[in-house]
């Protein structure tokens, strides 16, 4: 599991205004579920409403073309255990721009669930919130001056009591990581009296250092990710060129906000392809 998931999951549990704001829903409690299948499934998050209704929030930092596919089956899981379909979402936190699909479809089948920009949510008012999950998840939200939203959000956590300061302030690194803010978060952190006591603690100083070089790692996994797919990328549109002629700006949008997986797929038409239009289909 990775790190950012544990620590996301943590906050969204403990905030209120972030999961009002992308489900507008009130979790009663939440579950703790495996599901039992020919594959064992565990969930990112299922929560429930007092009213009885099932909410399944999927986190993802990165594309996944088969995400419809992974929801559904989610669903049939959950509907099995509960008797009750659970209203779903995907929670997107990555850096690219999103580009997952939320739904399948057959000749008697349609199957469709929310898929959702966690930079569509309002940063500032997350940073109003008086829960502290919520201020720490604004890092990934939509916000204007990421210094100043660090700053803000590292003077909450100095406020909090000193067990669960350094476990936010642990949490807040590795989501920080998703932006490449570890430094900034290091350097505003190193200017507050109220954080010494974490800084300079062996333990719990450790403990922050692990937490920004995890968040460090993340970003470095994130542009190793990047830097095949533009690879990749970069050599195909020259078979293509090279096969066809100019290549449209148009064609070069839709390569690029393929996975690695549908580039490897065109990649193979290419060989037997006569026309541009063949290689898309």
């Amino acid at each position: 599991m990775h790190e950012y998931d544990i620590a996301l999951k943590t906050f969204l549990r403990s905030g209120r205004e972030a999961l009002l704001a992308i489900t507008s829903f009130a979790v009663d409690r939440w579950h703790n579920v495996e599901l039992p299948e020919v594959r064992n499934l565990r969930l990112d998050l299922l929560g429930e409403a007092a009213d009885g209704r099932l909410i399944h929030i999927e986190l993802q930092s990165a594309h996944d073309a088969d995400m419809a596919l992974r929801m559904m089956e989610y669903c049939a899981a959950i509907y099995r255990k509960f008797g009750r379909f659970p209203e779903q979402l995907v929670l997107y936190v990555g850096e690219k721009p999103l580009r997952m699909k939320g739904s399948l479809s057959g000749s008697h089948f349609s199957f469709n669930c929310r898929i959702v920009d966690i930079r569509e949510l309002d940063g500032d008012r997350l940073l109003e919130s008086d829960q502290i999950g919520d201020n720490v998840i604004a890092v990934l939200a939509r916000i204007s001056d990421q210094r100043t939203v660090v700053k803000r959000i590292l003077t909450r956590i100095a406020s909090t009591e000193p067990g669960e300061r350094s476990t936010a302030l642990k949490g807040f690194t590795m989501l920080a990581g998703l932006r490449h803010l570890e430094e900034v978060i290091e350097q505003e952190a190193n200017q507050m009296p109220l954080l010494d006591d974490i800084m300079d603690n062996k333990v719990l100083g450790r403990e922050f250092k692990r937490g920004l070089a995890q968040g460090q790692e993340q970003g470095r996994e994130q542009g190793r990710e990047q830097g095949l797919h533009d690879g990749e990328m970069a050599v195909m549109l020259r078979q293509i060129e090279r096969r066809f002629g100019s290549v449209p700006s148009s064609l070069k949008i839709r390569l690029d906000r393929m996975s690695r997986a549908e580039v490897e797929a065109v990649a193979l038409r290419l060989l037997d392809a006569r026309t541009l239009e063949d290689l898309l289909d």
